[in-house]
């Protein structure tokens, strides 16, 4: 019998821009998917309307409970998820630094490569 513990958390999460255009995604990785979102890595939504701030997240224990509550989110009027994200951030603050190495990183020149936890 295999009693082997896994320690994967899932995550769903919504971003937002400066406009509160509203982007609900799932992800077992939150912090190299915010980074990609911050960062316009991939084509698509998030890119096109600068989703950069993470708004709200929740932590679920399996891939399907995450892959189920990001639909049942993103099925809600847009009402219902402004009160899901104001319900623990009011301010709509950027969320992302509790996940994320904020520090400036410099090479041996003293030149920043890393800046905000994002390679400059």
């Amino acid at each position: 019998m295999h009693t082997g513990y896994k320690n994967t958390n899932y995550y769903v999460y919504i971003m937002s821009n400066r406009s509160s255009t509203i982007y609900v995604g799932a992800t077992n990785a939150l912090m190299g998917r915010v980074y990609q979102h911050k960062e316009k890595v991939v084509e698509g939504f998030t890119k096109r309307y600068g989703i950069n701030r993470l708004v709200y997240y929740e932590v679920c224990e399996t891939r399907e409970a995450a892959i189920n509550r990001e639909k049942q989110i993103k099925g809600w009027r847009r009402e219902r998820k402004i009160a899901l994200i104001e319900s623990v951030n009011p301010e709509w603050r950027d969320l992302s630094p509790e996940f994320m190495d904020y520090t400036e990183k410099t090479d041996s020149v003293n030149k920043p490569i890393m800046k905000r936890g994002i390679r400059v």
